[in-house]
Parts: C-alpha cells; structure tokens; sequence
C-alpha cells in the first residue's frame, strides 16, 4: 500500500471533516473515495447544476435566436407558436447540455 498527503487550512480541513462524517465515513476513507472517483471519470463529469445550468442557457439560446430570427424576417410572433418554442426548447435542453457536455470531455474541455 502507498499513501499520498497533502496540506489543508484549518478550514479546508474542516469542511472536508463534515462531509466525511455527513457519509459515515473516517475522513481518510472518504477522500481515498473522493480522489477515486475523480480520478475514474477523468475530472470530466459535470455537476448536476452544471448540467441544469448548461441546459437552461441552451435553451434561453433557443428561444432567442428564434424570435430574433422571425423579427428579423418581418415576422410576428403569436403567443401559441412562443409556447410551442418554450415547450421544445424546455423539451431538448437535457439532450443538448449532454451532448455539449460529452463533447467537451472528448476535447479536453471542462
């Protein structure tokens, strides 16, 4: 077996110490988890919140560049085909956050 150290400030530590002890863990055990877990996903696995956060702008994008789109043909925009905008972009945003996200990762992106 091999060991790897490393140094924390007072509040570095703690704040690891709670997480420890919020999964029943020594804290030992719970960063050899930590460091493997990363370490399997190559530090590429978004966050949930990245993920909704991605998704979202995605589709604000959506929305947006499709009435600006139609204003700038001469368009006017009634309010069930804006509904059916917001309800395809909410519809596509997790595929395409995902698939933002995955691409990314292939490149070296985070």
């Amino acid at each position: 077996m091999r060991s790897v150290g490393t140094k924390l400030t007072e509040a570095e530590y703690a704040r690891l110490e709670g997480l420890a002890q919020q999964e029943g863990l020594r804290l030992s055990e719970w960063l050899r988890q930590a460091l493997l877990e990363e370490a399997g996903s190559g530090g590429a696995r978004p966050s949930v919140a990245e993920e909704t956060l991605l998704g979202e702008v995605l589709a604000l994008r959506t929305i947006l560049l499709n009435v600006l789109y139609k204003l700038a043909q001469g368009e006017k925009l009634g309010a069930e085909e804006m509904q059916t905008l917001i309800e395809r972009a909410d519809r596509d945003k997790g595929k395409k956050a995902a698939e933002r996200l995955a691409a990314g990762a292939a490149g070296g992106e985070r």
